[in-house]
């Protein structure tokens, strides 16, 4: 069997780094992409210290020249992709336990810049990358969502999240809760398989200390989802196995 070839935007910390961390274990090269060089080759010894097969591309998610010089990279240097983990993305405004964001009054290019990160950007390097998916006998795509992203339990009261408010960014990850949805119906014919996943709320950056789960839970979900068997499921919603509601 090949080698199989991971590639994980915003690799370089946070939940991404931990992800690269957990695919070890499944012998998988993992590519991280990074805005920053420096940054970047400094995540990559920190892996390779810790046995992880990584490398370094620079790459920054809005930037469609950076979609296709990924593309080419990956194309010539192995031929396929197995893994594609859509991690990068960011919140504007308040993220919850930080207080509540008023919907009415957001700023609309903040709620813009949201969006072409976490879902427009995510669409469309998806779309490039997708020939390279079909390539490997066994593709896997996970979208990084977030339990903050299902209609069904912000619309619930007695749901944990329904305080929870931060319109831009649980608006685009409904938004790619739908792209996992529409994705995987058009490859269900195919070996591909597509998926969102909840990582948790864990002490990253965006989540802050107050966070109940460590970093070291944070890439549990992606891995699992990355490394599905050929009997796994797609188009779902899962957090550490279990299906969310969307």
């Amino acid at each position: 069997m090949q080698q199989r070839i991971a590639f994980i935007t915003g690799g370089n910390r946070g939940l991404g780094f931990q992800t690269a961390i957990d695919l070890k274990e499944h012998g998988v090269h993992v590519i991280i992409g990074s805005r920053d060089s420096k940054q970047g080759e400094l995540a990559v010894e920190k892996l390779q210290a810790q046995g992880v097969d990584a490398e370094m591309l620079v790459f920054d998610i809005v930037k469609n020249e950076d979609h296709k010089a990924a593309f080419n990279f990956i194309s010539q240097k192995f031929g396929h992709l197995d893994i594609l983990i859509n991690n990068a993305g960011i919140a504007a405004g308040p993220f919850p336990g930080d207080g509540p964001e008023h919907t009415t009054n957001i700023d609309e290019s903040a709620l813009r810049r949201v969006f072409e990160t976490n879902f427009f950007a995510v669409v469309a390097l998806t779309r490039t990358l997708l020939p390279l998916l079909k390539a490997s006998p066994a593709g896997r795509i996970v979208n990084l969502s977030s339990i903050l992203g299902s209609l069904t339990l912000h619309a619930n009261p007695k749901s944990p999240v329904y305080h929870a408010k931060s319109f831009a960014y649980d608006a685009s990850k409904t938004a790619l809760n739908a792209f996992t949805v529409h994705l995987a119906y058009e490859l269900r014919d195919t070996p591909i398989k597509v998926n969102s996943a909840h990582p948790g709320w864990v002490k990253t950056d965006m989540g802050g200390q107050q966070a109940p789960m460590e970093i070291s839970e944070g890439g549990k979900t992606s891995a699992a989802l990355a490394t599905l068997p050929e009997d796994g499921p797609s188009g779902g919603f899962f957090h550490l196995g279990q299906p969310l509601p969307w």
